[in-house]
C-alpha cells in the first residue's frame, strides 16, 4: 500500500508542481483547435465538431487520469460578391477537463476561437490564416480526498483533523492565445500545411496559494507561455493511397517535445468518402537537462466513414517508468463531424 501510495504521489506532484506544463493529444491533428486558434474554421465545409478523450496511468491508478475536449467551430464567407479569392472567417468553442479522480484535482477551461482566413491563389487553394482564442479556466481539488501525516491516529487510520493550512480549493484564471496557419492544397497534388501558435500569453497564476496582497510570492507558479510549431504535408500516392507525415513541436519554460510521424489513408469507397487510416509515430522530450530522450511510441488507426472521421491510438510509454513493467500508456480516442 505505501508503494501504491507513494507512486500516486508521485503522479500527483508532476500534475501540481509542474502546474505551469500543458496538457498534450497524441492525435492533435483531430483536434484542431486545440493546436492553434488560427485552425478555427480552417477546413472546407460549414461547421466542424469534434471530441477528443485521453486515459492514461491506467495500468499504476485504480481511476486514470483522464483529458477530454470538445470543440464546435463554424465557417462563413466574408467577401461573397466577389468570385476570385473567397475569403473567409471562422468562429468556434472550445471545452476541455483533464482531471485526477483519486484526489478530485481537475482543471476546466472554456475558449471562444475566432480566426480569419485569407485568399492567397485565384483557385483559393492557398490560404494564409490567423486566430485567436480568449477564456476563461477554473481549478479544483477535493481535500476530502487528500489525508496528511498529522491525522494519523496512531493506530488503524486517518481519522485526526489536520493543522495544516489549506488554501481555497477552487480559483478560475484567465487565458488569451494566438495563432497563424498557412495551407496550400491544390487537388491532386501534393498539400503544404505550416503553423505556429503562442499560448498563455498573460501567464496568469496558477497556484492554490496565490496572494492578491502579494502576487509575485510564488512567481514558480504562472502559467508559462507554451511555443508551438506544426506542419505536414499531404502526398497523393496513386487513386487511392495518400501519404500525410506530420510533425508538432512545443516549448514551454525548459520543456521542449517532439511528435512526429506518417499516416496513410487508404480510400476504400470513393463514392461514399469511406477510407481507412493507420499511422506511426514517435514523441521525443527533454528539460531542463537539455538530454533528449524517446518517451513514447505510438500506433494509430482510423476509419474515414463519409463525414465522420473516428481515431484510436495508444501510447507505448519508453521512459525510465516502465522498470515498475507494468506497461503504463494512454489510450486516445477521437471523433469528428464534418457538416
Amino acid at each position: 500500500m505505501r508503494k501504491g501510495f507513494t507512486l500516486l504521489l508521485g503522479v500527483v506532484l508532476s500534475c501540481i508542481t509542474l502546474s505551469a506544463q500543458d496538457q498534450h493529444f497524441t492525435q492533435f491533428y483531430a483536434s484542431p483547435v486545440t493546436l492553434n486558434p488560427a485552425l478555427t474554421g480552417a477546413f472546407t465545409g460549414k461547421y466542424r465538431l469534434s471530441l477528443i478523450y485521453r486515459d492514461q496511468w491506467r495500468s499504476v491508478l485504480e481511476n486514470p487520469y483522464v483529458t477530454y475536449s470538445g470543440a464546435a467551430d463554424f465557417r462563413f464567407g466574408v467577401n461573397k460578391r466577389k468570385t476570385n479569392y473567397k475569403d473567409a472567417a471562422g468562429v468556434g468553442v472550445l471545452f476541455y477537463n483533464d482531471r485526477i479522480p483519486d484526489i478530485g484535482f481537475s482543471t476546466s477551461q472554456v475558449q471562444i476561437s475566432a480566426a480569419f482566413h485569407k485568399s492567397l491563389s485565384k483557385n483559393n487553394d492557398q490560404f494564409l490564416s490567423l486566430g485567436a482564442q480568449i477564456g476563461i479556466a477554473q481549478r479544483n481539488v477535493n481535500y476530502d480526498k487528500l489525508t496528511f501525516e498529522d491525522q494519523f491516529n496512531g493506530t488503524n487510520g486517518y481519522s485526526n483533523n489536520t493543522g495544516e493550512p489549506l488554501p481555497e480549493n477552487n480559483f478560475a484564471y484567465g487565458d488569451f492565445n494566438v495563432g497563424l496557419n498557412y495551407t496550400y492544397a491544390p487537388e491532386q497534388q501534393i498539400g503544404v500545411f505550416i503553423g505556429a501558435a503562442m499560448y498563455h500569453i498573460l501567464e496568469p497564476s496558477v497556484s492554490f496559494f496565490y496572494d492578491n496582497d502579494n502576487p509575485d510570492r510564488y512567481p514558480d507558479d504562472k502559467w508559462q507561455r507554451k511555443y508551438v510549431a506544426h506542419a505536414g504535408l499531404q502526398i497523393p500516392a496513386g487513386n487511392v493511397v495518400q501519404i500525410m507525415p506530420r510533425a508538432l513541436y512545443y516549448r514551454q519554460g525548459p520543456h521542449n517535445a517532439v511528435n512526429a510521424g506518417t499516416n496513410l489513408r487508404f480510400l476504400v469507397d470513393e463514392i461514399r468518402g469511406n477510407a481507412l487510416h493507420v499511422g506511426g509515430w514517435v514523441r521525443l522530450n527533454n528539460d531542463e537537462t537539455k538530454k533528449w530522450l524517446a518517451s513514447a511510441a505510438i500506433g494509430m488507426v482510423g476509419v474515414e466513414l463519409g463525414n465522420f472521421l473516428i481515431g484510436l491510438s495508444y501510447d507505448a510509454t519508453l521512459s525510465d517508468l516502465t522498470k515498475t513493467k507494468r506497461g503504463q500508456g494512454a489510450f486516445e480516442i477521437s471523433i469528428a463531424y464534418l457538416g
